[in-house]
């Protein structure tokens, strides 16, 4: 299964770990996420790990983790869809997601709600996922 995983699934593995956090290393799921995530994961390190209870150098091992398992796609590879992308999202912020979606023709990971009131990309919250996934 393909899909994009939106940066608060990545927080929250991140900052809680647990059941979520195995699923990333599926290997029934291929996994892909806009490049801009990379940038607000270093732009708030320093509370990641503050959350995380972890070292910095805990938190790099584990951004090396995420990378291994998470395929990062430049926007110039999905730019073509960021006007529909614009147009079906009901938040700014999860436009970059949408528009990656659309471009892999694929569903999109993502515990927001809101999300689900467009019916271009298939929302997947976590539950769904380990159901979909037999877990």
């Amino acid at each position: 299964m393909e899909l994009v995983v939106d940066a608060n699934i990545l927080f929250a593995i991140l900052i809680r770990g647990g059941t979520t956090a195995m699923l990333l290393f599926n290997p029934n799921l291929r996994l892909y996420c806009p490049e801009f995530i990379l940038e607000e994961f270093m732009k708030y390190s320093y509370l990641i790990v503050e959350k995380m209870k972890r070292t910095p150098e805990e938190f790099v091992t584990i951004m090396h983790q995420l990378h291994q398992v998470i395929m990062v796609i430049p926007q110039e590879e999905y730019e073509l869809y960021m006007k529909e992308a614009e147009r079906i999202s009901p938040d700014d912020k999860d436009v970059p997601y949408l528009a990656l979606a659309l471009k892999l023709k694929c569903g999109l990971w993502s515990n927001d709600a809101a999300l689900k009131k467009q019916d271009k990309v298939t929302i997947h919250n976590t539950k769904e996922i380990f159901v979909l996934l037999g877990e």
